[in-house]
C-alpha cells in the first residue's frame, strides 16, 4: 500500500470492537489493517471493517472517504464501501434517493478521471451496479446519458481523461451485468436492455478508432469495451459490422495488434453470430488480406504475429463452419481461408521451441471434418471432393511437424520442451484419427506405399525421423481404428523387421506400433514371428523400458491363446531382465501384468511349475529383507517385491479354463496355483509385519497382494479365507490401517454371504470394528483415511447383510421388516453425500433391487410389499437413473418375478413407478397392484383388505 504511513509501533493498537463507526475509526482500522505487524489484530481490523461496508452509516461515511485529501488508500476502501453498498444493500437505499445517488457517482467519476485508477475503476464499477438496479424503468437511457455526459470536446483540457474515464465505465457495464446473479426473467430483461444501448456505444467506438490523430491508449481502452459488448450477443451486421473492420484496421498497429487480436477473436467467437451470415461471409476477405502479413511473420520468425493472425483465421473458420460451407456460391473463399489455417498448421519451426502457432488449428481439423460428414449423404460427395485433397496434404503436413529435431538439437531442448512436444505429438495423433474419418483406408495405403518406398531405397541416404514419422502415423490411427480388415497391414507387419533401428525415438515408436497391432496379431497368429524378437530385444534395453513393457503386455494380453510356441523365451528374457532390475518398478509391474495373462493360457498343470521358476528369486529376496533389520532400502524393496505379485495376481485368471474343462479334475479338488504360492509365502509374509507392522506402506503393499487375489480369485480363494481373517484381525488390532479395513470390505463382499466362511468373516468384522470405534472416542479427525474406509466397509455390511440374509430368507416378522427397511432408506438417503454408500450402492444395489422385486412377486404376507415400496420411493427420489437401469435389467427377465405377468404389465409397473418421485402413497399403490398382478389376484376385494 502507498501513502500511508506505518503507525509508531510505541503506540497499542485501538480496540476496534468498541470504536464508533466514524470516517476518523475508518481510517485508523485502515492503518491497522495494513501496518499492524500483529496478525491477530489485522484480523480484527477486516471483521470489523467488514462489518462497516454492512452498516447503514456506511451509506454517509463512504462519501467523505473520497475527498480528494484523503489518502488513495482510503479513498479505494470509500469507493469498495460505495460498490457493496449499491450490490448487496440496494434494498436499503429510498427511492427518492437513487436520483441523487447517481448524480453524485457521475461527479465522482468525472473527478478522479486523472486517477488513481484504482478508485476510478471502483467507482465505475459502483455506477454500473446502479445501473443494473435501475435499468430501463428508473433509468431508460443509462447508457446514453453516460456517453453524453463524459464525451469530451476536443478542446477540453482533460478531454483525454474524461474520455477514459467513460470507456472504462462503458466496459465494467456488461463485466458488472455478466458477474451478477439474477432471476432469470430479470437478467433477460437486463440483457435486452442493454443490447438496446448499443446503438450509443457503437457509434462512439467507431469514432475513436478511426481518429487519426487519436493516441493508442484511448483506441486500446476502445478494443477493450468492444470485447465487453460482445458478451451480451450485440448484433454483428449494420455499423457493428464496420466497428469490426475497424478492428482489423487497428492490426497494423503494433502497439494495439495484440488487442485488436483478442476483440476479433472474441467478436467473432460468439456463436450468436451466426446469425449474421452476411456479415460473415463478408469477414473472409478481411481475414484471407492477413495471408501476405501471416507469411512474413513466419518467414521473420515473429512467433507474436504469426500466433494473432492464426487465432483469428481458426475462430472464423472453426466457430461458423458449417455455416460458412452452406455458403456454396462462397465455397472457393472458404476453401482460401481452409488452406490460410493449413499453413499455418505447417508454419516452419519445431513446436515449441521455434513456433507455437500450429497446435491452434488442430480442433479445427476436427471440426471441419465433423461438419461435413454431418450434411446428407449427396451433400457430402460434394464437399468431399473438394475437401479431401486438403485432407491429403494435411496429413503431409501433420507428419512433418511430428518429425523428431536433429539429435543434437533435441538433446539440448529443456525437459518442459521436451514434454509439451510429446503432448503435442499426441494432439497430432488425435488429429489424425478424425482424417481417417475423411480418407479411410485411403489414408492407410498412402502411409503404407510412402513407407516400403522409403525402406527398400537403398540408394538414397535416409533420416531416421521419416521412417518414425511414417509408423507414428501409423500407430495413431491403429490405436483407436478397427484395422483388422486393413489389406495393408501384412504388409506392414513384413515391413517392420527391414527398420534399422540407431536410435531411441526410432525404436519407441516401433514398440508403440506393435503394441498397437496387438488385437491384429491376435487374429493373424502367424505374424507374431515377424515382430516378437524386435519386442524381446527392446525389454533387455532400459532406455526401451516403458514401450518394449507396454508393448509386450499389449501382446500377452490380447495374443495369450497363441503364445504357446514363444512361452519359453518370453519368460526366460523376463525372469532376466526382472532379476537384473533393468527396469524402474512400475514398468516391473506392467510385465509382471503381461506374464499374468501369458500363465492364465498355460495348462493347469503347468501353471504352478511356471509360477515358482518365475518367483523363486524374488521370493528369496524377500525372505533375505525379512530378516534384516528395518531400513530404508529394504522397505523399498520389500514393497517393490510385494507389488509385483499383487500385478501378477492381478491377470493370472484361470476361471475360464475351469468352466471350460470336461473329463478333468473338477476345480474344488484342484487348488489355485495364486492360492499355493500364497499359502508358500503367507508365513514369510507374517514374517515381514511383526517387524514393518506400524509402517503404512508396507502393510498397505501386503494387503495389495492379498486384495488383488480375492478380487481375481473370487471364491477360489476360499482356502485362505480363515487364515487371512485371522491376519487381517491381529494387524487391525495392533495398528489399525486403512489398507486392512478396504481389504476387510473385499473379504465381506465376496464371502459373506457363504455359509462356510460366515464365522470368520463375522468374528472379523467384530473386531474391526469394536477396534475402530475405540479410536473414535479418542478423535476420528486424526484418522481421516480409516474414518472413509470404516464407513465405506459398514455400508457394505449393511447392504450385503440385508439383501443376502434378510431379504434372502424372507423376513417374516413385521417388526424385523420394517427395521430392515428403515435401514436400507437411511443407507439410500446418503447414497449422494457419503461416497462410501454411493458406492457400496451402485455395486450391490442391482441386488437389492432385484430381491425386492422377488419379495413383491412372491406369496408372502402383504405387510412386506408395502414397506418394501418405501425403499423403491426411496431409491426413486435419490438415483433414478440406477433404479430404472436395475428393474430393467431384472423385469426383462422372463418369469420374473412372475410368470403371471405380462412384459407389457411389467413395462407399465416400471414406468408408473419411475415417474413418481414425490408422492409416496402413489408408489405403495403401484406396487401393491403390480403384487397382486404377480399373485393372480388382481381385483381380489378380501385381499385388498388386508393392506
Amino acid at each position: 500500500i502507498y501513502g500511508m504511513e506505518p503507525p509508531d509501533s510505541s503506540v497499542q493498537s485501538p480496540d476496534l470492537v468498541s470504536l464508533e463507526l466514524t470516517v476518523e475509526n475508518v481510517e485508523k482500522a485502515l492503518q491497522q489493517l495494513y501496518y499492524d505487524p500483529d496478525m491477530e489484530h489485522k484480523n480484527v481490523a477486516q471483521k470489523w471493517l467488514t462489518q462497516a461496508q454492512t452498516s447503514r452509516q456506511a451509506w454517509q461515511f463512504c462519501w467523505p472517504l473520497l475527498s480528494p485529501d484523503k489518502l488513495p488508500e482510503i479513498q479505494f476502501f470509500g469507493a469498495s464501501t460505495l460498490h457493496t453498498k449499491i450490490s448487496c444493500h440496494w434494498a436499503d437505499l429510498p427511492t427518492d434517493q437513487h436520483q441523487t445517488l447517481r448524480m453524485q457517482l457521475l461527479s465522482h467519476i468525472s473527478h478522479f478521471s486523472s486517477g488513481p485508477k484504482m478508485v476510478l475503476t471502483r467507482l465505475c464499477v459502483a455506477l454500473a451496479s446502479l445501473a443494473l438496479h435501475t435499468m430501463p424503468q428508473g433509468w431508460p437511457q443509462a447508457v446514453a446519458d453516460m456517453v453524453r455526459v463524459y464525451q469530451p470536446e476536443k478542446e477540453e483540457v482533460n478531454a483525454n481523461a474524461h474520455c477514459l474515464a467513460l470507456l472504462e465505465l462503458l466496459t465494467v457495464l456488461p463485466e458488472e451485468f455478466q458477474s451478477y446473479r439474477l432471476p432469470q426473467t430479470r437478467r433477460a430483461q437486463l440483457r435486452e436492455a442493454l443490447a438496446g444501448e448499443w446503438t450509443a456505444v457503437c457509434p462512439l467506438l467507431r469514432q475513436l478508432l478511426q481518429r487519426q490523430e487519436g493516441n493508442s491508449q484511448v483506441k486500446e481502452r476502445a478494443l477493450r469495451c468492444l470485447s465487453s459488448w460482445v458478451g451480451l450477443d450485440v448484433p454483428l451486421h449494420g455499423e457493428s459490422e464496420g466497428l469490426l473492420q475497424d478492428c482489423f484496421a487497428a492490426l497494423s498497429d503494433p502497439e494495439l495488434f495484440d488487442t485488436a487480436v483478442e476483440t476479433i477473436v472474441s467478436s467473432i467467437s460468439q456463436p450468436d453470430c451466426q446469425r449474421y451470415t452476411d456479415a460473415l461471409v463478408n469477414l473472409m476477405p478481411l481475414v484471407l488480406g492477413l495471408h501476405d502479413q501471416l507469411k512474413a511473420a513466419a518467414r521473420d520468425g515473429d512467433m507474436e504475429t504469426s500466433h494473432g493472425i492464426c487465432r483469428i483465421a481458426v475462430a472464423l473458420g472453426e466457430t461458423h463452419s458449417r455455416t460458412l460451407l452452406e455458403q456454396v456460391e462462397h465455397w472457393q473463399g472458404y476453401l482460401a481461408l481452409v488452406n490460410m489455417i493449413l499453413f499455418c498448421t505447417g508454419i516452419p519451426g519445431h513446436y515449441p521451441v521455434n513456433e507455437t502457432t500450429s497446435s491452434l488449428t488442430l480442433t479445427f481439423w476436427y471440426t471441419l471434418q465433423d461438419d461435413i460428414l454431418s450434411f446428407e449423404e449427396d451433400k457430402q460427395v460434394v464437399y468431399l471432393q473438394v475437401y479431401r485433397p486438403v485432407y491429403f496434404q494435411l496429413v503431409d503436413v501433420l507428419l512433418h511437424k511430428a518429425h523428431f529435431p536433429s539429435e543434437q538439437d533435441y538433446t539440448s531442448w529443456s525437459s518442459d520442451d521436451k514434454e509439451q512436444f510429446r503432448i503435442y505429438r499426441v494432439d497430432i495423433s488425435d488429429t489424425l484419427m478424425y482424417v481417417y474419418e475423411i480418407l479411410g483406408a485411403e489414408l492407410l495405403s498412402n502411409l503404407y506405399d510412402r513407407l516400403g518406398r522409403l525402406l527398400m531405397d537403398t540408394e538414397r541416404p535416409k533420416a531416421w525421423q521419416d521412417t518414425e514419422a511414417l509408423l507414428f502415423g501409423f500407430q495413431a490411427i491403429a490405436e483407436t481404428i478397427d484395422v483388422n480388415y486393413s489389406d495393408v497391414i501384412p504388409g506392414l507387419i513384413g515391413l517392420i523387421p527391414r527398420i534399422s533401428i540407431s536410435n531411441i525415438q526410432l525404436a519407441d515408436t516401433v514398440m508403440y506400433t506393435i503394441g498397437s497391432l496387438a488385437e491384429w496379431l491376435a487374429d493373424h497368429p502367424m505374424m507374431l514371428g515377424n515382430v516378437l524378437p524386435m519386442v524381446l530385444q527392446g525389454l533387455v534395453k532400459a532406455e526401451l523400458s516403458v514401450s518394449s513393457v507396454s508393448t509386450l503386455k499389449r501382446i500377452c494380453r490380447e495374443c495369450r491363446h497363441d503364445l504357446a510356441p514363444y512361452i519359453h523365451e518370453i519368460m526366460t528374457v523376463s525372469q532376466d531382465v526382472l532379476v537384473k532390475d533393468i527396469h524402474k518398478s512400475s514398468q516391473c509391474m506392467w510385465l509382471m501384468q503381461g506374464l499374468g495373462f501369458l500363465l492364465s493360457a498355460l495348462p493347469m498343470e503347468e501353471i504352478l511349475g511356471s509360477l515358482t521358476t518365475l518367483l523363486t528369486p524374488h521370493i528369496q529376496r524377500l525372505d533375505t529383507l525379512a530378516h534384516q533389520e528395518p531400513s530404508p532400502t529394504a522397505k523399498l524393496s520389500i514393497i517393490h517385491i510385494l507389488g509385483m505379485l499383487s500385478s501378477l495376481f492381478t491377470t493370472l485368471d484361470i476361471s475360464r479354463q475351469d468352466e471350460g474343462s470336461e473329463g478333468t479334475t473338477p476345480a474344488q479338488a484342484r487348488p489355485n496355483p495364486v492360492v499355493v504360492v500364497l499359502q508358500q509365502v503367507f508365513t514369510l509374509i507374517q514374517t515381514i509385519l511383526s517387524k514393518w507392522l506400524s509402517d503404512s506402506e508396507v502393510v498397505e503393499a501386503v494387503c495389495g497382494v492379498f486384495e488383488r487375489s480375492v478380487k481375481t480369485l473370487l471364491n477360489d480363494f476360499a482356502p485362505m479365507v480363515q487364515q487371512l481373517s485371522e491376519m487381517l484381525g491381529q494387524i487391525y488390532s495392533a495398528f489399525p490401517q486403512a489398507s486392512a479395513l478396504d481389504l476387510t470390505r473385499q473379504m465381506v463382499h465376496i464371502f459373506a454371504g457363504e455359509k462356510d466362511h460366515f464365522s470368520p468373516i463375522q468374528a472379523l468384522i467384530e473386531l474391526v470394528t469394536s477396534t475402530t470405534l475405540s479410536i473414535f472416542q479418542q478423535g476420528p479427525r486424526e484418522h481421516p483415511d480409516i474414518v472413509e474406509s470404516f464407513m465405506q466397509l459398514h455400508a457394505q455390511v449393511c447392504l450385503i447383510f440385508v439383501v443376502r440374509f434378510c431379504l434372502r430368507d424372507y423376513i417374516l416378522d413385521k417388526y424385523l421388516c420394517i427395521y430392515v427397511c428403515v435401514s436400507l432408506m437411511e443407507l439410500v438417503c446418503h447414497c449422494g453425500d457419503i461416497p462410501p454408500i454411493g458406492q457400496v450402492l451402485q455395486r450391490d444395489g442391482k441386488l437389492l433391487v432385484h430381491t425386492i422385486l422377488e419379495i413383491v412377486g412372491s406369496q408372502s404376507l402383504c405387510c412386506l410389499t408395502e414397506h418394501f415400496s418405501e425403499v423403491l420411493f426411496c431409491l426413486n427420489r435419490h438415483c433414478p437413473v440406477l433404479l430404472a437401469q436395475w428393474l430393467k435389467e431384472g423385469l426383462r427377465v422372463p418369469g420374473f418375478p412372475s410368470a403371471q405377468v405380462s412384459m407389457e404389465q411389467k413395462d407399465t409397473f416400471s414406468q408408473q413407478l419411475l415417474r413418481e418421485q414425490t408422492n409416496k402413497r402413489r408408489v405403495k399403490e403401484i406396487v401393491k397392484e403390480f403384487s397382486l398382478l404377480c399373485r393372480g389376484m388382481q381385483g381380489t376385494t378380501g385381499y385388498s383388505a388386508d393392506y
